[in-house]
């Protein structure tokens, strides 16, 4: 039995600790956005020069792309200044605004004022101009700005998308093989003549100084390569053994990091070794710089394909073995050919368009014709191909082996994530067959990196997970909680840019997109900001755990010191919530920068909005404030209404929540409450009147009939005496003289057992004096088609003092049956007692 871990620690010193954080936070906020305000002027000379060269670059369609490059980074250097040079004079704008609308209202077309405030009036608007300019000024520059970065995007998009529709030779061409072979030959000789001329040059002379580096390079590598491999491959089973339970899955795969470190770190170590030698020239060097990345993207992809699909422990989806199996040789397949595109991506076979390329520096000096640059490209797409199909043929089965621990959507984004590899691998070869060189390579391998990515997370779920076992020391619970789900989903809002750079978006993309959201969006004369929205956050969390902890001192210190009841405090207790909650979204508002003259543009627009769909919504707030001023409704109090009775447990501001006696909860509107009928058995006190029915038989002694009724009441603890309990002859029944018990007790709530034990005590009482209590005698005839009768009595027999009613006559026929009553009724009832 797993032993559950009661929370510690004080929640007022959590939220003091929560609202000391929110408060960093926010004067973080508050100091970034006056350091923004505090600006200069930008040199507006220099910015028209700049602007003016750059839109002669951008009209011109020969412009390299790197050069674009650096002219959009100055554009947007300047349009930053420029933003934040329209905050110039911020402050003392706002303080003339405010000395102006002092004055009052400026006069109307044909109306005066005093000579005095109309110079007043003058004097302050030609300051207002003046500091308005600066900012006015900077305001059109940014404009100017903002349109010279969208031309340079939109024309680096042009570039990029006519990259992809370019058409070359099919790589299935005898021409286009013989310029491969021919490009190829070339290569080889290129580097051969690179390390034959370094060789006999002045590397050749040197190369025994920089032997010992050479050496414990390659020493170092082919340790960390071939010796350290398999110490690292079992370092995670080892070091999991040793780990607590709790521990064992999250160690497991910071150990398994190693995998990826060390292997790549040889791998650098190794293109170190062979760099330090300096005989790589021109030819060969592009490919060695190359190799390091290309290392990282094997290790990793083959680490990759040993998480998600384990040999042992609990994968994020439960492929059975053999499917593991398969899923780590493709997934380590898919990694070779990445890492091989990325090399001739990068150094020989430079995709003219695609994010991939690298400067013209890092290539081999060659211009390689676009058919042999596709017989090239071939082999690599193939075989990436072939990997991506059947690994997407078995993650498009994701659903049927879905896991508990990971959420459902992922299971369907992996299968539909297998479905479009799929397609992809098929699509990839055959635009690169008809001769679309780029578009084949756009089109497979950000789908390989799109799975690779998407695997990641879930692995990264499952860590997220793990590390929340060993924070609860809870392996089954934690598990099924919200926070790892939340961690998860956060995790997947972070890797969105990721996703984005993958399908082609830059860094500057992203950049310019962050600055638009930045900017944030204008509603109905407000404008929204992630600024302006995490102010409004904070410090509306800051309010809110402020009115909380007020509750909190209010309800434990103040309250039990009054002599308030229980409805009472709990009412205080809910105003002051609704007050301080108010309260703290109206300064979150004015924090946040939020006009409110905006605000209540939007309220008139939404009003109507609430008039006709949220009018129930409103009554039911607006009642729920009436029960708790005028509280004709408390928190404990029985009440009935409608046909639900009991307790009142909490009036909230939507509706109240009634506790019946069967121990049910019944929701029920504010508005009812307030618009019903609504009986209260114990609002002012808890004082109530039962009235008990007792009947006797006829012949009875009245007198004593009331005087031992009398006593029965008087005995009960819960009876008043003031006023005293009354017996009434309240009639003369057909069967029976009919009595009425009324007593007041001092708490009704014990109204039933109180008439439970009377009735008991009649009982023994009447026994004991000989009085009768008349029931109910029944004669039933039943006559058959031939007129014989049989009759059968049917109850407890005569009673004495009933009398018996003669049967009625029955006509002959198939059967009938008459049945005839004698005796008075039986009924008790508790009158004005609750039937809990």
């Amino acid at each position: 039995m797993v032993p559950v871990r009661k929370p510690t620690g004080d929640p007022a010193a959590a939220a003091l600790r929560a609202m000391f954080a929110a408060l960093v936070l926010w004067l973080a906020l508050a100091v970034a956005g006056l350091a923004q305000s505090a600006s200069v002027e930008p040199d507006y000379g220099d910015w028209e020069q700049s602007a003016s060269r750059a839109e002669e670059l951008v009209e011109a369609s020969d412009t390299p792309p790197d050069v674009m490059g650096t002219l959009r980074a100055d554009i947007v250097g300047w349009r930053d200044q420029f933003q934040q040079a329209q905050s110039l004079n911020g402050s003392r704008i706002a303080t003339l605004r405010e000395q102006i609308g002092a004055l009052g209202p400026a006069p109307a077309e044909g109306e005066s004022e005093a000579e005095d405030i109309a110079a007043r009036r003058r004097t302050l608007t030609e300051q207002l101009s003046e500091l308005q300019a600066p900012g006015l000024r900077a305001i059109e520059a940014y404009s100017r700005a903002d349109s010279l970065v969208r031309r340079i995007d939109d024309e680096m998009r042009t570039r990029q998308t006519n990259a992809l529709l370019r058409h070359s030779a099919s790589p299935l061409l005898p021409g286009s093989w013989a310029q491969a072979v021919g490009a190829g030959v070339q290569v080889v000789r290129g580097m051969g003549g690179d390390l034959r001329e370094r060789w006999a040059g002045p590397s050749g002379e040197t190369l025994p100084s920089r032997l010992p580096v050479v050496a414990l390079y390659l020493a170092l590598a082919l340790g960390l390569l071939v010796f350290a491999r398999g110490w690292v491959d079992a370092l995670p089973r080892r070091l999991s053994e040793r780990a607590s339970d709790y521990a064992r899955e999250a160690v497991g795969f910071v150990a398994s990091l190693g995998q990826i470190a060390i292997p790549t770190a040889g791998a650098h170590l190794l293109v170190l070794a062979l760099d330090a030698t300096d005989l790589a020239g021109p030819w060969a060097r592009p490919i060695l710089m190359a190799l390091p990345v290309a290392a990282l993207i094997l290790f990793g992809g083959r680490w990759l394909a040993q998480r998600f699909f384990p040999a042992t422990g609990d994968p994020p989806v439960c492929f059975p073995e053999p499917m593991r199996l398969q899923g780590r040789l493709y997934g380590t397949g898919l990694a070779v050919a990445l890492a091989l595109h990325h090399v001739a991506a990068q150094a020989l076979l430079p995709l003219s368009g695609l994010r991939g390329d690298g400067p013209q520096h890092s290539r081999i000096p060659l211009e390689i014709e676009p058919g042999a640059a596709a017989v090239w490209h071939l082999p690599i797409l193939i075989l990436g191909a072939v990997m991506l199909f059947r690994l997407g043929r078995i993650l498009r089965r994701a659903r049927e082996y879905t896991n508990t621990n990971t959420p459902d959507y992922s299971d369907a984004a992996l299968a539909l994530l297998g479905h479009a590899a799929r397609f992809a691998a098929l699509a990839a070869p055959a635009l690169l067959l008809v001769g679309f060189v780029t578009m084949a390579n756009a089109v497979l391998w950000p789908v390989a990196l799109t799975l690779g990515l998407a695997m990641l997370l879930l692995v990264l779920q499952e860590f997220v997970t793990d590390l929340w076992v060993l924070v609860t020391r809870n392996r089954d619970g934690s598990r099924n909680e919200l926070a790892p789900v939340l961690i998860g989903f956060a995790v997947l809002l972070l890797s969105l840019p990721l996703f984005a750079m993958i399908w082609g978006a830059s860094v500057t993309d992203l950049t310019e997109l962050w600055t638009r959201i930045r900017q944030g969006v204008s509603m109905g004369g407000i404008r929204l900001s992630p600024g302006a929205i995490l102010t409004f956050v904070v410090v509306f969390a800051l309010g809110y755990m402020a009115t909380r902890l007020l509750q909190g001192t209010v309800r434990n210190t103040i309250l039990p010191r009054t002599r308030l009841d229980e409805g009472a405090k709990n009412a205080a207790i809910s105003g002051l919530g609704y007050v301080g909650i108010v309260l703290a979204g109206l300064f979150a508002i004015t924090s946040a920068g939020i006009d409110m003259s905006s605000l209540a543009i939007v309220a008139g627009a939404l009003s109507v909005g609430i008039g006709f769909g949220l009018q129930n919504i409103v009554s039911n707030f607006v009642s729920g404030i009436i029960l708790l001023v005028e509280r004709p409704v408390a928190v404990g109090d029985w009440i009935q209404v409608g046909d639900a009775m009991g307790i009142v447990r909490s009036i909230s501001v939507r509706s109240t929540r009634i506790q019946t006696f069967d121990r049910t909860d019944v929701i029920v509107p504010n508005s009812d409450l307030i618009s019903k009928e609504v009986v209260n058995w114990t609002r002012g006190n808890l004082q109530g009147r039962i009235i008990i029915p007792v009947r006797v038989a006829y012949g009875c002694d009245t007198r004593r009939v009331s005087q031992i009724l009398t006593e029965i009441a008087e005995d009960q603890p819960t009876v008043l005496i003031n006023p005293a309990p009354v017996v009434l002859l309240s009639g003369f029944g057909t069967d029976s003289l009919d009595f009425e018990l009324r007593a007041v007790l001092s708490d009704i709530n014990q109204g039933v057992g109180v008439a439970s034990e009377i009735r008991h005590q009649i009982i023994e009482r009447f026994t004991r004096e000989g009085f009768e209590i008349p029931f109910t005698n029944r004669q039933v005839r039943i006559v058959s088609g031939e007129g014989a009768v049989f009759g059968a009595l049917a109850g407890a027999g005569a009673t004495q003092g009933a009398g018996t009613a003669p049967a009625g006559t029955v006509a002959a026929g198939t059967g009938a049956a008459d049945t005839t009553s004698a005796g008075g009724d039986s009924d008790a009832d508790s009158g004005g007692a609750d039937q809990r």
